[in-house]
């Protein structure tokens, strides 16, 4: 088998992995359900990961990507405030979820609730997650200080931090709402409230 067949599986599994977790947790996602989905062996999964712990770690790692390209993509577009940009994030984030019927959540803080203290390997892969969104955040904010949109005497970090620890929060509240009102609430009271200079 070809590195790039064996680099399409591994990417195969993770994708179906951030689905089967997402909708199942760690506990309830089997490995056997896992290869089936994606069409490989049971036996062989170990040839791509050496256990479902460090499959799960990996998981985390490839679940965050996607929201930091996101978020950078909106960062990153020519002529848009950096308020704006995080504002637009959040915005489609908001309309995901109403699209999914409030299911799901966030990975991220799904496992930290069921695993979080449990796995080693897992914790240290999800505070590395955490703290690259985080920075990524961050960085929009120190923009936003920077043109005179968010107020300067916070720290851009701890600001991203509570943007993290609040939207956490507000996922939770809107998986037992099935409503998207913490979600606006969040942004409006942080972005829009809080933040601002």
């Amino acid at each position: 088998m070809s590195r790039r067949d064996v680099n399409d599986i591994r990417r195969k599994l993770l994708d179906q992995g951030v689905a089967l977790l997402m909708e199942q947790g760690y506990h309830g996602t089997g490995l056997t359900e896992l290869v089936q989905a994606v069409g490989v062996p049971k036996g062989s999964f170990y040839n791509y990961f050496p256990s479902k712990e460090a499959f799960s770690a990996e998981v985390v790692a490839h679940y965050i990507e996607p929201f930091i390209q996101r978020l950078d993509a909106h960062l990153g577009q020519a002529g848009r405030s950096a308020d704006a940009a995080l504002r637009a994030y959040f915005d489609d984030l908001i309309a995901e979820t109403e699209r999914r019927d409030f299911k799901g959540g966030c990975l991220l803080g799904n496992l930290m609730g069921e695993i979080g203290e449990t796995s080693d390997l897992c914790q240290t892969s999800l505070r590395e997650a955490v703290r690259r969104y985080r920075d990524k955040l961050r960085e929009g904010l120190a923009r936003g200080q920077e043109e005179g949109r968010f107020r300067k005497d916070l720290d851009a970090k701890e600001m991203a931090d509570v943007l993290v620890d609040s939207w956490q929060g507000a996922l939770l509240r809107m998986k037992i709402e099935r409503s998207v009102r913490p979600l606006v609430q969040f942004r409006d009271m942080l972005l829009d409230g809080y933040f601002r200079a």
